[in-house]
């Protein structure tokens, strides 16, 4: 599976002026109140538990989410992979989708750091998985087979909203046969938003649950892990052994809060702006995209000329993720109406030339 990031070799070449970043909603940045904020932040240190804004984060952010307790960690990967060292002991194993984050995106650092088998479950364009295929997977008390112990979902994948009713039916399945669960929540709030739920009630049924700051939130980075109060205090041990215990992280807590109170609702914006640029692209002939997945903040393009079309938006500031004959375009707070625009016209204008 080809990564939505640059290869060393061409990292370089991305640091040309950028107007207009539609590579990832992880490149939002801090407005000026979440600035004032971190500046005007109090401070401890974390690793005491004295910082009272991240002390008052993880607790808020267990509120939200129905949870008993939560763990602040720097990135989305280190708190999926403490997550997963928490729930499976060496040689037990992880039921995944094959096209989720933990299975593709994580440099396999549950295999490699916690000896955890990965069995990876085939997805739809969806990004869903069946019943079916999770009884299949789980092992059988056999010496010759790993300790199956945990199913790890997540919502949204690739911006497309799981159902919570088959979210719940999958865990329902896992608890009837000993495992436990772990929710990648990245976008967990797109998908709260996008379904007008309450955010703990995606989660509801989830063990453990990884919800990012840093991505359509507009927080500079950070991801808060939350669970039950045994398996958050075994993570928290894990978070010092793989390096995240961070000193006075007050000042990127504050603004987690900020976000909190501030950013979940506009969401909907980016959801909104996706489906202006769907409606817009649609029909432009040479280009083609599934307009059934275009459900949130992400929208796939598909076209011979993707290469030549990156290049193009690129001469004009425009930054796109673009593989082969595929294109990944993500909406985000910094994208505003006459942002939009400009990608719509610079699009348009490329099919149209003669």
């Amino acid at each position: 599976m080809a990564s939505h990031y640059p290869s060393v070799a061409t990292r370089s070449i991305i640091n040309n002026p950028i107007t207009i970043d539609l590579r990832s909603d992880t490149v939002t940045q801090p407005d000026q109140s979440m600035r004032e904020v971190m500046a005007g932040a109090r401070v401890g240190d974390d690793v005491y538990g004295d910082d009272p804004n991240v002390n008052a984060l993880e607790h808020e952010t267990a509120d939200l989410l129905g949870k008993q307790a939560g763990l602040f960690l720097p990135s989305g990967t280190m708190s999926n992979l403490t997550s997963v060292l928490a729930h499976c002991q060496r040689g037990e194993e992880v039921l995944v989708g094959d096209k989720y984050h933990i299975s593709c995106d994580e440099a396999a650092g549950a295999a490699v750091l916690g000896s955890v088998a990965m069995h990876a479950l085939q997805t739809d364009e969806f990004g869903r998985f069946n019943l079916e295929q999770v009884e299949a997977a789980i092992k059988p008390n056999d010496y010759h087979c790993p300790i199956t112990r945990l199913l790890c979902l997540e919502n949204t994948v690739g911006g497309c909203v799981q159902e919570q009713s088959h979210i719940d039916a999958l865990v329902d399945c896992a608890k009837s046969h000993g495992l436990a669960t772990h929710m990648d929540g990245a976008r967990l709030l797109n998908a709260a938003v996008a379904q007008n739920l309450p955010p703990a009630r995606l989660v509801e049924s989830i063990d453990t649950v990884s919800l990012c700051l840093s991505k359509g939130l507009g927080v500079p980075l950070g991801s808060v892990l939350l669970g039950p109060s045994v398996v958050i205090e075994r993570a928290r041990r894990l978070r010092k052994m793989l390096g995240g215990g961070m000193r006075q992280a007050g000042i990127i807590a504050a603004a987690g809060r900020y976000a909190l109170q501030h950013n979940i609702g506009r969401l909907a914006q980016d959801h909104q702006r996706t489906q202006e640029l769907a409606t817009a692209l649609d029909g432009v002939q040479g280009l083609n995209f599934d307009r059934a997945r275009v459900q949130t903040n992400m929208l796939f393009l598909q076209s011979p000329q993707m290469p030549a079309l990156a290049s193009y938006l690129a001469k004009r500031g425009i930054a796109i993720t673009a593989i082969g004959e595929s294109a990944r375009i993500v909406l985000h707070m910094q994208i505003d109406n006459a942002a939009l625009q400009q990608v719509v016209e610079a699009i348009q204008g490329f099919f149209d030339r003669k």
